[in-house]
This record gives C-alpha cells, structure tokens and sequence, in this order.
C-alpha cells in the first residue's frame, strides 16, 4: 500500500543536535509541514506523539553519554496522501522493531520498563520502517493523513 522509500529530492529536511531541548523545533518543522498538507488534527496530533517519543529516544540514546546529529526529513505524497517522517542519526545502531513489544494486559508493577513508546508508535503509525545502512539508523513513520 505505502512506497518504502522518502524522495529526498521532495523531502523537507531539518538538521540539528539530537537533544531533548531540539525537540520543540522537530514538532514546528513537522507541524508545519502537516498544516500545510491539510491534516486534521486528530491526525496531527497522532503523528506528534510519535515523533516525539522517537526523537526523545535519539536524543538520550543513541549517542550515549555525548551528543550527535539527527536528520528529520518529511514528505508528504500519495493518493490518500501520507505523511513520510524519516528520522536519521549515526549512533549506535539500534532496531526498534526487532524487540517483542510489551505485554500490555500486566499491570504498570509487573511490566518491565521501556518499550512502550515503540509499541506506541507501531499502534498508531501505518508503517514504521526501521533500516540501519552506511552507519546510520533510519526509522521511518508512515500516517494515511
């Protein structure tokens, strides 16, 4: 249904360090791209939780104990048109889809903590791409918007 791949010719592109005081800057870059787009705000709102536990989790992992760049590039295409967020850094190389989700009927005191903002995201996107190539992570969100 969804192409795999952003145009980077198309895509908007936003550069800056990964760190949680950028985080504003990711959400007005997508935003703005989605305003401009059309979409609902249901569905804006969706995509900016998304992007939020995404970038948050580059920020305070993938670098370790120092700082690094992230890449957040944006196209939005198709017909019904679908907003494609690819999120790129150059830490340590993690796939998010590869660890089981959680279980999700345990109790917040039986459940281990962590992997609940990829599960969220993975419920609410239409796809979620991960890739790592050339030394960097490439996970990418799909939302029919």
């Amino acid at each position: 249904m969804f192409e795999r791949e952003i145009n980077k010719a198309n895509a908007s592109v936003l550069e800056l360090e990964a760190t949680v005081t950028n985080l504003p800057k990711v959400l007005q870059f997508i935003d703005s791209n989605l305003e401009a787009a059309g979409c609902s705000l249901k569905t804006q709102m969706q995509i900016d939780i998304a992007v939020e536990e995404w970038f948050v989790n580059i920020a305070h992992y993938a670098y370790e104990d120092s700082t690094g760049m992230a890449t957040v590039l944006m196209e939005v295409k198709g017909d019904p048109a679908a907003a494609y967020i690819q999120f790129v850094d150059k830490g340590i190389p993690y796939d998010p889809l590869a660890k089981a989700d959680p279980d999700v009927t345990l109790s917040a005191e039986e459940r281990k903590i962590g992997g609940l903002g990829i599960y969220l995201i993975k419920n609410t996107m239409d796809d979620v791409i991960y890739e790592y190539k050339d030394g960097h992570n490439m996970l990418t969100i799909i939302k029919t918007i």
